[in-house]
């Protein structure tokens, strides 16, 4: 019969055989072969895999008659007359006879190469091969094609060439989505992902199998399948039958699509023996679209062979697939070569199903001509490669098998605890801690005390004492103590105290529980595993083993020689095509599987290269830089119609710098042939050598639009966007990894700006848009030779010694830039006298290495000899240091791994401090291949820590527009490094977050009650995932969660309804885990300055100061959500002051009494006090440093142990929030008189104030050290997007606020002028007010879990405390705390009790009660009595609080005492409703105050007595601060205490400084006056200046502090007199000085 398909323009007459069945007829017994096949399975394993949800098979799918027929997989479409398979009864019977005649076994490889190619054989038999044997995928992953279906023909069973194929045409043609002018379909770019789909990208082994598909057999007896496995393994047939085989070789390199757009891994058949080169890498299968209820489960851990046959492939795979046609007998093995690229798991995409029928079949117009496609060597292979993904998968690879799994010290299997070195005992007076441990088989835990300095072993050894009664056979080292609670250990070689968790127990004052194990109990579940290493040890084996080819064109020859010019026109297309293919996949694909990367280019002696394509060196050509703009494809249809014109900005960069001045192109506009495009075809030259270019030389190629103005639009609109806008860039690099300069026409694909019609999303987005990728064409020129770069030979490096004195006015010059921390502020001719001292900087300041690298004048060619040179000789410098040689400022590919070899120096828990700016350091490096990449993943391999936070930290920058698919890259070397266990850990996190993701959007979106509905209902499915696995949290890997408390979940009120979350704790002897999720808001931020603070804390530690600083952990799981850890026992300043009204921010007795409820005792208070003046001192300088705003009383928090700490870092750096055009941060920090009443101890300053001042400049003095490293973390970061981080601006912020340039003793008095502007300002109170006002709740009385009275830490009922009887104020007395203030006795009877009982309660306490019984109850319920006054009634209900004059006296308390006794004896006449509710009961339980008064006849002792007057007596210290520099003499007046003055009253006091012998009172220095106080605060400087030390040898200073009186003379208040030889002058001296009653002038 004859078909003419209906789309593709070609015909073809098929002649019909005698004997043909009908259609049906032939269907059924396709059928049942295929049954018998599945029954008998005699010659063929089992194979299954599942097809992709839109593919499509050649064979329709009918009910089969036989009950024990394979099921059959689905299809999507119905089968076209084309696919009918034709039959000869009798030739197939002949056929079949002829086959059992041969007996297989017998036949020699010589015999079956003769049959082979024996023209005549079986030329009679015109059988049509099923169309199941010819086809193998070439499915797309494309928009509008489908899937289609594949050959699944087994290896070993290849059919024989004798068959001659039915040609099978399409129906209809393949849909065309867009093209570029030169017939090139582009696919999904590969940068970004349609939604519901990921992007893969290297083809790694899926982590999840899914479910398996049955793959229909060939129509061939077992015999047949016989001869064609001892054909397959003839020569003959692996010269020439493999490329037309549909065999297991096919499927080894797989049908390649030209698409950079794979489709999610499906799960695989898998044969030991047969892997793909770097199968294993798997960029990201973490994210990968799964139902949500679908089980994580783990990849199988055997060697595993992917069946590439059924993956999806692009519709231009048909184009460069060819066949040949004949009109009877086999074709010659060389015209039925097909294109056969890698295999990689493809997306099944939508649209119209394509099968193998859309191959471009080259009919034959005569049999005398034949174009074919012949196959080519690994030249023309590697033109189709990514070979910079080759080498880095090459490298992975090496990496991987420097880690054996065997090694217990690079794979521990569980999680180490941290260690924070830190000098001494951190402040604390106490060493020792007590210890408590668990032992398995005993029924209590071994408890004992130790030192915190003493090793973990010592501790192990200690408690095996208790287990063995012989300790000679017992091997420490086998044994390691787990903490309690985590899934982590300690390590054995640091001291206990070393441990953060064991600091964390020492601040929160929690025992320390540990767990003895020993390794072979030990839990070793993210362990990498034997299989896990066989299997990638295995495929690696198969890298070089394997070939694969890719095919070009050939004209084909007739048998008389004679080729037509259709013919040739055709081969000429088919080549144009396949080039321009391969460009596609150079471009936009990763590398075929089997690719093996070529050795890098070298250059010889000669000029030639070592093999392959000749090499020349870049530094000998004298060629100048150019390229041709030849167009722009994919133009965005909002483009078209709001720009005419286009222009590129072409620049040549290197560190960041223009090497010469941006090139402009020609501005043209938009072109439409079959699709919209802009043409430049214009050759851009730069008059710069090649020869000095730099190695990491970037072209940066910007593209603007011109408005139209006659696009539709707001006049308005368009009046504001006149000037040309920024649409998108692109970079490439102008030397590849190999060093070699660009050549060829190169693909770049631009990211298009936020600022451009055509942008979806607010600037700073960091969402991928899945839009159609704007690609650019750039041509260099394409010379004959490789264009090498090779560094000039080192220059001789003199030795230091060797170098003369420098002047001292220009060594102290070269000194102080030195010695600057940044270079802000720099000026030319600084960085030249860097530079030209270089050496004498490299012998004297080993620090200042970045910024003398920063000083070179230039980083061409020739320089490099110098740079390179100087660097090698460098000392080494401390990690820390060489961070800032990772900025973006050094491209220099040497810079950067010398910085990172330095680096590598630095521990792993230090490693981790600095992970989030590693991870952004790897955008400035100018190859994927670089040592960053290998020393973190290196590094992760060996701590599961480090893997934790780098997978998250990749997770979050995977996001990024322009840097995303290099992330995604090393994520997934990452992925196949860590191993299948924690690889699948990371997965169910990665799933939880999902579904904790989900809920807290549906429950932001909810209102009112729904909200709470919505939570249930959420909080349920997560329970559901928690049912089937534990999980560890994002926060940290040793966090390991079983179950919700759903109980205990709730959400938060504030704006983004963050989720409240109580988790089980997977450990029984640990506690609830609380944690909070939050979405809609960026929470980078947030870890950014937790990071800050976390640093800082590290290095008062290290210094031996602990500001006992609460390091809570934040982490960002996604665009705009993450996961926060709350601290238990806190709450907010807010909800703490407002139990005092909505003016509470006002008082000053809030937060002092708040402790004191959850302190009772007097030593809990004074500790909780005391953590406070700790914890405050270190926030008031973090919060300082950072310029963290935004700071009112619902983002500071406190905890009942007395630490404060801040919360929500949404504005830092000094962006203030604004309240219209006013400033709400107006202080330098926040410091509010109810902090100072904690500090202080009550009303009055007090020598702890002094101690807090101290405690700030402490730390701020030792932070102003560490200038660089904040500066240098800072500016890492400048380019991940934050908002409020992008420019130098931000820096110099941070820059000024530290002061580098100050003293010790300058920036003392600095910080303590900043404390006292902070505790003096009103604005904060305000700000705090207006807070309360913003978030005013009528929410009656708190929550079941709060205390409902301030000062009593528990609700209790009438029916515990027993009915009270009888209630009245009994007296009052009068108490210190340590300010005077007024007490009322209450006398209480209750029932069944002989004896009454006294409570003690103050004034404000009453009026609590009373506000909230107001709240409860209507006013009428309320306690009331009845004056009448002629003709007025006055209703009383509560004492005025308001008194004229002093409040705490005792005429007041006696008029308070009786109006107090007619409410209390009101309120117990008041209605049953009110008299037996929970508040009233509460308010009179009794407290430990009550019972520490407990008889009245003993008076509460209260302090000392202000002094009586007495003008003789003098007492009170001063410290003072002396130092000499510069022929200037410092006094610094810090602190005096203990001041007495002459009326008992507190005086104003002042110093006044003499140098003795001054007759003439020249000498006369004085302080500020510093008012009513005993204990006063100066920090300020007095200075000498013009006094050489011999003379100050024969002063004396004296110092006289006096008290200044407006209405009287000043008295005295004492003195001193210090002799200045008795000082060693050359360096400073801090002391106390006990004042005297010398005479003073």
């Amino acid at each position: 019969m004859a078909q003419t398909p209906s789309g593709n323009g070609f015909k073809l007459d098929v002649p019909q055989p005698k004997g043909v069945v009908g259609k049906e007829e032939a269907l059924r017994m396709e059928e049942e072969a295929l049954a018998k096949l599945q029954r008998e399975k005699k010659y063929t394993p089992s194979v299954s895999t599942s097809l992709p949800a839109a593919s499509s098979t050649f064979l329709k799918s009918k009910p089969s008659k036989s009950s024990t027929a394979a099921p059959e997989p689905s299809s999507s479409t119905s089968k076209p007359d084309k696919d009918l398979i034709v039959f000869s009864e009798s030739k197939k019977q002949a056929e079949q006879d002829k086959f059992r005649d041969i007996d297989v076994h017998k036949l020699t490889n010589e015999e079956l190469e003769d049959i082979l190619i024996y023209e005549n054989f079986d030329t009679d038999s015109i059988v049509s091969r099923p169309s199941s044997l010819l086809g193998f995928n070439l499915s797309a992953s494309y928009p509008g094609v489908n899937a289609c279906s594949s050959s699944h023909f087994q290896s070993g069973h290849g059919s024989t060439p004798s068959h001659q194929p039915t040609p099978l045409f399409p129906s209809a043609p393949f849909p065309k989505p867009g093209t570029f002018q030169n017939g090139f379909t582009p696919a999904m770019s590969p940068f970004m992902a349609p939604p519901g789909q990921q992007a893969t990208f290297i083809p790694f082994t899926p982590i999840q199998p899914a479910a398996a598909m049955v793959f229909p057999q060939p129509t061939v007896d077992p015999e047949m399948a016989k001869l064609f496995h001892k054909i397959a393994s003839t020569s003959e047939y692996l010269k020439n039958g493999r490329s037309t085989s549909t065999g297991l070789d096919s499927s080894k390199a797989g049908a390649a699509s030209l698409a950079p757009n794979p489709p999610t891994p499906q799960p695989v058949v898998t044969e030991p023996s047969n892997t793909s080169n770097f199968d294993w890498l798997d960029l990201d299968p973490l994210t990968k679209r799964k139902a949500e209820n679908e089980e994580a489960s783990l990849a199988s851990e055997g060697p595993m062979l992917t069946i590439s046959a059924v993956t999806a492939g692009d519709p231009w795979d048909a184009v460069l697939e060819s066949k040949g046609n004949t009109s009877r007998g086999s074709p010659p093995p060389e015209a039925k070569v097909s294109l056969a690229v890698h295999s990689q798991h493809r997306r099944a995409s939508t649209g119209a199903s394509v099968t193998r029928s859309h191959s471009l079949n080259i009919s034959e117009t005569s049999s005398q001509h034949k174009p074919t496609l012949k196959t080519n060597g690994a030249q023309d292979e590697e033109d189709a490669q990514n070979l910079e993904i080759a080498a880095f998968c090459k490298d992975v690879a090496t990496l991987r098998s420097k880690f054996p799994n065997d090694d217990i010290s690079t794979n521990p299997g569980f999680v180490l605890s941290p260690v924070i070195a830190q000098r001494g005992d951190g402040g604390d007076n106490s060493n020792s801690v007590k210890v408590s441990i668990e032992i398995s088989g005993s029924r209590e835990p071994v408890t004992f005390t130790c030192d915190v300095s003493s090793p973990v072993e010592l501790l192990i050894s200690q408690t095996l004492c208790w287990v063995h009664d012989d300790l000679n056979q017992v091997d420490f080292s086998s044994y390691l103590l787990k903490v309690c609670g985590r899934e982590e250990v300690l390590q054995n070689k640091h001291s206990l105290g070393s441990h953060e968790y064991v600091q964390n127990c020492r601040k929160w004052e929690n025992e320390i529980t540990l767990q003895l194990l020993s390794h072979s109990t030990m839990r070793r579940d993210l362990a990498r595993t034997v299989s896990h290493f066989n299997k990638l040890g295995h495929k690696l084996l198969m890298v070089a083993s394997r070939q694969h080819s890719l095919g070009t064109t050939s004209s084909g020859q007739s048998s008389n020689g004679v080729s037509g010019p259709v013919e040739e026109s055709m081969a000429m297309l088919t080549k144009a095509v396949c080039d321009l293919a391969k460009l596609y996949l150079r471009s936009f694909c990763h590398p075929s599987p089997s690719f093996t990367s070529p050795p890098l280019p070298q250059v010889v002696e000669g000029g030639d290269a070592t093999e392959g394509r000749g090499v020349k060196e870049a530094s000998g050509t004298t060629d100048h830089l150019q390229f041709t703009l030849f167009a722009m494809h994919g133009i965005p249809g909002t483009w078209v119609s709001s720009y005419e014109k286009y222009f590129l900005m072409c620049s040549l960069t290197h560190n960041g710098k223009n090497l010469f001045k941006p090139v402009q192109s020609k501005r043209v506009g938009t072109y439409k042939s079959f699709f919209y495009h802009i043409k430049w075809d214009e050759l851009i030259s730069f008059p710069i050598a090649i020869a000095v270019l730099p190695l990491e030389s970037i072209l940066s190629l910007t593209l603007f639009g011109v408005l139209n103005q006659n696009a539709s639009g707001s006049p308005d609109s368009n009046k504001q966007r006149k000037a040309p806008e920024l649409l998108g860039k692109v970079s490439t690099p102008l030397f590849d990894f190999r060093r070699v300069l660009a050549r060829g026409t190169k693909l770049l694909g631009l990211w298009t700006s936020a600022l451009g019609p055509a942008a979806a999303g607010p600037a700073g987005s960091r969402k991928r848009v899945p839009s159609e990728r704007v690609v650019l064409q750039v041509d260099f020129p394409n010379s004959a030779v490789d264009v090498l770069y090779v560094g000039p030979k080192e220059v001789p490096n003199p030795d230091a010694h060797a170098l003369e004195e420098l002047d001292p006015d220009l060594r102290r010059k070269l000194e102080k830039i030195c010695s600057r921390a940044s270079n802000f502020g720099l000026k030319q001719s600084d960085h030249q006298l860097l530079w030209d001292y270089r050496l004498h900087c490299r012998r004297d300041h080993p620090s200042s290495l970045p910024k003398v690298l920063a000083s070179a004048p230039s980083w061409d060619w020739a320089s490099m000899a110098h740079i390179h040179s100087l660097l090698h000789h460098w000392p080494s410098l401390p990690p820390v240091a060489a961070l800032e040689l990772l900025d973006s400022k050094f491209a220099d590919t040497e810079v950067r791994s010398v910085a990172v070899s330095w680096i590598e120096k630095s521990s792993d828990d230090e490693l981790a401090d600095y992970l989030p700016q590693l991870v952004q350091a790897l955008k400035f490096e100018c190859h994927l291949n670089n040592a960053l990449v290998k020393f973190l993943l290196s590094r992760a391999q060996g701590n599961i820590n480090i893997a934790h936070y780098l997978y998250w930290l990749l997770k979050d920058a995977v996001q990024d527009p322009v840097w995303g698919q290099r992330y995604e890259r090393v994520l997934g070397a990452l992925l196949c490094l860590c191993g299948s266990k924690l690889r699948a850990e990371l997965e169910k996190q990665t799933h939880l977050v999902t579904l904790l993701g989900a809920v807290a959007e549906r429950v932001k979106q909810a209102g009112g009650s729904a909200r709470q509905v919505a939570l249930q209902e959420g909080l349920e499915n997560v329970q559901n995932f928690f049912q089937r696995n534990s999980c560890r949290l994002p926060l940290s890997p040793s966090l390991v969660a079983k179950e919700l408390n759903i109980k205990a979940c709730s959400f938060f009120s504030s704006n983004a309804v963050p989720l409240k979350l109580a988790l089980v704790n997977a450990d029984p002897l640990g506690e609830e885990i609380n944690v909070m999720y939050k979405v809609g808001e960026d929470l980078r931020q947030d870890m950014l300055a937790l990071q800050m603070i976390r640093i800082m804390d590290r290095m008062w530690l290290q210094e031996g100061l602990d500001l006992r600083i609460v390091n809570f952990k934040c982490i960002s799981t996604g665009k705009d959500k993450g996961m926060v850890e709350l601290v238990p026992s806190s709450d907010t300043l807010r909800k703490i002051q407002v139990e005092y009204g909505v003016t509470g921010s006002f008082k000053d007795k809030p937060l002092a009494e708040w402790l004191r409820k959850y302190n009772p005792a007097e030593d809990e208070y004074e500790k909780a006090s005391e953590n406070f003046i700790y914890s405050c001192a270190g926030c008031c300088v973090a919060t300082y440093v950072l310029g963290i705003c935004d700071r009112h009383n619902d983002n500071i928090m406190l905890r009942s142990t007395g630490h404060m700490f801040h919360i929500d870092f949404g504005k830092f750096l000094g962006h203030a929030q604004m309240f219209g055009s006013f400033k709400r941060d107006r202080a330098p920090f926040v410091l509010t008189s109810d902090m100072a009443y904690v500090i202080n101890g009550g009303e009055r300053p007090t020598s702890r104030f002094q101690l807090f001042v101290d405690l700030c400049c402490q730390a701020y003095n030792l932070i102003r050290k560490h200038c660089g490293l904040f500066l240098n973390l800072l500016s890492l970061m400048m380019s991940s997007g934050l908002p409020e981080l992008s420019g130098s601006e931000d820096l110099k912020y941070v820059f000024d606020a530290l002061q580098p340039h100050s003293t010790d003793a300058e920036a003392t008095i600095f910080f303590t002028r900043l404390i006292e502007s902070s505790l003096g300002s009103v604005a904060t109170k305000f700000n705090f007010f207006i807070h309360n006002l913003a978030q005013l709740r009528f929410s009656g009385l708190p929550a079941n879990d709060e205390p409902i009275l301030s000062f009593s830490p528990k609700t209790y009922t009438m029916k515990q405390e027993g009915r009270i009887l009888h209630a009245s104020i009994f007296s009052f007395q009068k108490r210190y705390n340590p300010d005077k203030y007024y007490t009322y006795v209450v006398r209480i009877l209750r029932e069944g009790q002989n004896e009454p009982q006294f409570v003690f309660r103050t004034f404000d306490e009453f009026q609590e009660l009373h506000n909230k019984l107001t709240i409860l109850f209507p006013l009428w319920k309320l306690p009331r009595n009845t004056y009448s006054i002629r003709y007025f009634s006055i209703f009383f209900f509560f004492p005025n609080k308001m008194v004229l004059g002093r409040t705490h006296i005792k005429e007041v308390a006696a008029k308070r005492k009786v109006e107090l006794s007619h409410y209390v004896h009101n309120l117990m006449r008041s209605s049953t409703e009110v008299i037996q509710c929970d508040l009233i009961y509460t308010f009179f339980h009794p407290i430990a105050r009550d019972d520490r008064a407990e008889g009245l006849d003993a008076t509460p002792k209260a302090p000392e007595p202000p002094m009586s007057p007495n003008s003789g007596r003098v007492e009170g210290e001063v410290k003072l601060s002396i130092s000499y520099r510069n022929s200037t003499l410092f006094i610094m007046v810090m602190h005096i205490k203990d001041l007495v003055s002459e009326d008992g009253t507190d005086p104003n006091p002042y110093v006044k400084t003499y140098l003795l012998p001054d007759p003439h009172k020249t000498s006369k220095r004085k302080t500020k006056i510093s008012r009513k106080t005993r204990n006063p605060t100066f920090n300020e400087m007095l200075v000498y200046s013009g006094y050489s030390k011999e003379t100050l040898g024969l002063r004396e200073l004296q110092l006289s502090v006096l008290s200044a009186e407006s209405l009287s003379e000043n008295y005295f208040l004492g003195s001193i007199t210090l002799r200045l030889k008795d000082f060693d002058l050359s360096k400073e001296t801090v002391k106390w000085y006990k004042l005297t009653a010398v005479p003073y002038f």
